[in-house]
């Protein structure tokens, strides 16, 4: 049994979903494991991981525009705004998703769906650096 782990930080454009399929996969890829698991951990409190179609960018739009109309940005819904109206809202969402997924890895390549692809879902509405981790293991 082997295990590798690695962290990889991207740059968000704020409020959106960022596709992160393909650093993953190349670092997957890198790894001498053909037969495992690997487990993506987002190190944040308010942007969060999600597997979403990757052919419509629609989509994309559609989830994001849900979660804005599902949890408002209203300083007045909220006690916690130390960092704007943004901020509890962003909690909210975060809370409501997910910040961990695992993914079955097999003949070496993560086992997604055609139409599948990793996003970080940015739930603030300026640009932030997020970090996640990696860990993979296998034979």
């Amino acid at each position: 049994m082997k295990q590798f782990s690695h962290e990889i930080t991207f740059q968000t454009t704020g409020s959106s979903l960022l596709d992160v399929t393909g650093p993953i996969n190349r670092w997957v890829d890198e790894q001498e494991i053909s037969q495992g698991l690997l487990t993506i951990f987002i190190r944040h409190t308010s942007a969060s991981l999600t597997i979403q179609e990757n052919a419509d960018p629609s989509v994309l739009y559609d989830l994001n525009n849900f979660f804005r109309k599902l949890v408002p940005d209203d300083t007045r819904l909220y006690s916690h705004n130390a960092e704007g109206a943004d901020d509890m809202p962003a909690h909210i969402k975060s809370a409501l998703t997910q910040t961990q997924l695992t993914i079955p890895v097999s003949a070496a390549a993560m086992v997604l769906g055609t139409w599948q692809g990793i996003y970080i879902f940015e739930h603030r509405a300026h640009a932030h650096k997020r970090t996640i981790s990696l860990h993979l293991i296998g034979e």
